[in-house]
C-alpha cells in the first residue's frame, strides 16, 4: 500500500534531483554543451527572452557552440547578453552567428569545479534530509491524532528512511559522475 506521505517526500526528492541536474549541466567541463547558455536571456524588443527561443544553439565541433538567430538584428542583444553574464567566454559575431569557443580546462580550474560539485551535491543531501523530516513529522502527526497506530507509524518511519537513502545515493552517484567527468583530461 503506497502511503500519501512517502507519495509527496519521493515527488520532493525527484524535484531535487532535477535541480541538480540543472545545477551541474551549467558547469562546464571544457566541453561545449547547449545547456551552458540555458540561463541566459536576451534583451529582445524590451522583453528579457531565453536566448533559446531567439537562436537555434549547435555542437559543431567539441568546444565549439555555435549560435545562430533566427533574426538577424538580434544578433548584437545577443552577443551583449553573452559578455554581460557569467560565462566567461567571448562570443565571436561573424555577423550571421556567434561562436564561442570554450577553453580547455586548466588542472586547476578542474578542482576548483569539482570542488564546487561537491559542494552542491552536499547542498542537495541538506534538502533531502530536509524533505525526510518534513515527511517524519507528517507521520508523527498521524499518529499523534490517532490515524495511524504506533506499529504504523514505525514501519512509516522506516519506509521514508528507505526513500530517504535511495535520494541521497542518486544524489551521490550524480555528483561522482559529475567530478569524474570534470577530473577527466
Amino acid at each position: 500500500m503506497a502511503n500519501p506521505i512517502i507519495d509527496k517526500a519521493n515527488e520532493r526528492f525527484k524535484h531535487s534531483h532535477e535541480a541538480l541536474g540543472r545545477e551541474f549541466s551549467a558547469i562546464r567541463a571544457g566541453r561545449a554543451n547547449a545547456s551552458l547558455l540555458d540561463r541566459i536571456e536576451v534583451d529582445y524588443y524590451g522583453a528579457p527572452t531565453p536566448l533559446n527561443q531567439l537562436a537555434s544553439i549547435t555542437v559543431p565541433e567539441a568546444r565549439v557552440l555555435l549560435i545562430s538567430p533566427f533574426d538577424k538584428s538580434s544578433i548584437k542583444e545577443i552577443e551583449r547578453a553573452i559578455n554581460e553574464s557569467d560565462l566567461g567566454i567571448n562570443p565571436a559575431n561573424d555577423g550571421s552567428v556567434i561562436r564561442l569557443v570554450i577553453p580547455a580546462l586548466t588542472e586547476e580550474t578542474r578542482r576548483e569545479l569539482a570542488k564546487e560539485v561537491k559542494k552542491l551535491g552536499e547542498n542537495a543531501k541538506v534538502a533531502i534530509r530536509n524533505i525526510r523530516r518534513d515527511a517524519m513529522d507528517d507521520a508523527k502527526k498521524q499518529e499523534k491524532n490517532k490515524e495511524i497506530t504506533e506499529d504504523e507509524l514505525k514501519s512509516l518511519e522506516k519506509d521514508i528512511q528507505k526513500a530517504t537513502d535511495d535520494a541521497v545515493k542518486k544524489i551521490d552517484s550524480m555528483t561522482n559522475e559529475k567530478e569524474k567527468e570534470l577530473l577527466t583530461v
